[in-house]
């Protein structure tokens, strides 16, 4: 079996993780320094966020410099020391590969708007403006406003999908590929275990570039034309060719808007490229299809869709590929505060959703703070904020369509990606002992509470129970191999479902409810049941508690 199959992922954002020099942003030394604590909760992959040289425009994945450490975060000496500190703990790393787009401020960029003859002009999109002189054509930036700028010095547009300061590459042009590739092998021969791919399936767009039409905007969100293009797999090929499969390693792709049957595609053991990849389906469940800035919306949802959603993911992939398991990470909210309860339930529901992530198939990953707790956060003022997206979400929202300051801060509170980003709280001292300086964003002010040195001392801590969670994950097979079933299906506040190998059921049973509820009745436990975890220290049968979580193992029913 693949290593990568039976391995828990500890997700690193490195600015906010730990700072050793009192500048106020987390450092490569921070990580290594508290390898040990990584290596305790149990994981057994880091997955850095990128540590490239970048001017930072959208926090590290705006790239100067691939072969370069971004002199905030140390050098290369102390990423080298990391990765052997980290290998010596028996911890593999993965690193960011963000190959979609570049820095405006790389040097390929830099020689690419030189002139419209110059060798690197076809490592980037560009094209003539339209008929009036407007950008090429209505694509939107995910950041807002037109995926098209204008270079004033040779009257083209360039395209980016994000921050104008984050030009497409030009997959199509064979030299960018090769480059690409060359990267990634400089990384490798170093001793990195793999990558985790941004935005992977955005390499190839429509050559046409078309309008969206029935937009509800001015510059849509033009998914249709550079999601999953005509050419990604065969750019995906050749990576797997020339790189990918002369080394052992863990491969996860960025896909958002991809289906099961297309993750098949992708992940197939035989025909694939990649190990798995991260899906959003769940990461849309709460948002609002239909509003000019969908991320930013919230909706109600109901366990229903959840359980399908989840369910399909699970019965499709089964034996064709592989799930990445996820609630959270450096770009959406906070798992308690969006999926759980962050105020009298934080406790409770925070190990549930820990229960679900480490209980179906796939590998699960663990974004840092997770395993504390950590919630959103509230900052009454819009200053307080870093992302690029948030601020340009903001910009647009108050100043362009004119929304109420208090609406617009609501919706930053439940979305913004910084609810992800503040620093890491690691004890009750000033800062949350994250660096002796002024840290680049304000802390979560709940840090006093929710911090790793109290966690620790808490035996009945989120951070112990992930603890045993990833200790389970190791011990019985069935939570790696088995096969999903689901019970249930139409409960409105429990998700129930087995996962089953050889003679052995893994029974879940989880509570999405603030309110405490009647044990089903249709779901009963047979004599040999062994509660193997709980998020209560009781075991009650006739009552399920709010957020309540539990893992049996018993014995399958023979078929007849």
């Amino acid at each position: 079996m693949s290593w990568w199959k039976q391995s828990v992922v500890y997700q690193i954002y490195p600015r906010s993780f730990k700072d050793t020099t009192g500048d106020g942003v987390g450092d490569l030394r921070g990580i290594t320094e508290q390898l040990d604590y990584i290596a305790r909760l149990g994981p057994d992959v880091l997955w850095l966020c990128p540590v490239y040289a970048s001017p930072n425009v959208d926090n590290g994945y705006d790239i100067s410099d691939y072969r370069a450490i971004m002199p905030e975060f140390g050098t290369m000496d102390d990423f080298r020391a990391l990765l052997d500190g980290a290998h010596a703990r028996g911890l593999r790393v993965i690193m960011d590969l963000v190959v979609n787009h570049t820095s405006d401020q790389h040097e390929w960029f830099q020689q690419a708007r030189r002139s419209t003859d110059n060798p690197y002009r076809e490592f980037y999109i560009w094209r003539p403006p339209a008929a009036d002189g407007g950008p090429p054509s209505n694509w939107g930036s995910h950041f807002g406003g037109s995926a098209w700028t204008l270079d004033e010095g040779t009257g083209e547009y360039y395209l980016h999908l994000f921050a104008a300061e984050q030009p497409d590459l030009n997959w199509a042009h064979p030299p960018v590929r090769e480059a690409v590739f060359d990267m990634m092998r400089f990384w490798l021969d170093l001793g990195v275990d793999g990558f985790r791919m941004d935005t992977i399936n955005m390499l190839s767009k429509n050559p046409d570039f078309p309008d969206v039409t029935g937009a509800h905007t001015p510059y849509p969100i033009a998914e249709e034309h550079f999601l999953n293009g005509p050419d990604l797999h065969r750019y995906l090929q050749d990576m797997k060719r020339e790189v990918l499969s002369h080394y052992d390693l863990l491969t996860v792709g960025e896909t958002p808007g991809v289906d099961p049957t297309q993750a098949t595609e992708f992940t197939h053991p035989e025909r694939g490229t990649l190990s798995m990849i991260f899906q959003f389906d769940h990461m849309r469940l709460d948002t609002d299809r239909t509003h000019w800035a969908p991320r930013w919306t919230s909706r109600p949802w109901t366990l229903t869709e959840l359980r399908d959603l989840l369910g399909r993911w699970q019965h499709e992939l089964y034996g064709k590929g592989w799930n990445s398991l996820y609630l959270s990470n450096h770009d959406v909210p906070r798992m308690v505060s969006r999926f759980g309860n962050d105020g009298p339930y934080r406790v409770q529901s925070a190990k549930m959703l820990a229960t679900l992530l480490f209980t179906l198939q796939g590998t699960p990953y663990i974004y840092q703070g997770d395993e504390l707790g950590m919630t959103n956060v509230h900052f009454d003022a819009i200053d307080d904020y870093r992302d690029v997206d948030t601020l340009n979400f903001y910009r647009e929202a108050r100043f362009e369509r004119h929304l109420g300051e208090a609406e617009v801060m609501a919706m930053i509170w439940r979305k913004s990606r910084d609810n992800a980003r503040t620093p890491f709280p690691w004890n009750a001292s000033a800062n949350g002992g994250f660096t002796t300086g002024v840290p680049w964003m304000p802390l979560n002010p709940n840090y006093p509470q929710i911090n790793a040195e109290q966690a620790q001392h808490d035996p009945q801590s989120v951070y112990w129970y992930y603890r045993t969670l990833i200790r389970l994950r190791r011990e019985h097979a069935a939570l790696v191999d088995g096969r999903y079933g689901v019970l249930l299906n139409s409960h409105p506040a429990v998700y129930a479902y087995t996962r089953t190998l050889g003679d052995t059921d893994i029974l879940t049973v989880l509570h999405f409810s603030d309110e405490p509820g009647t044990w089903p009745s249709d779901l009963p436990l047979r004599g040999d049941a062994h509660l193997l975890i709980s998020n209560y220290d009781t075991d009650a049968t006739d009552i399920i508690r709010p957020f309540e979580a539990r893992v049996y193992r018993q014995r399958t029913i023979p078929a007849p």
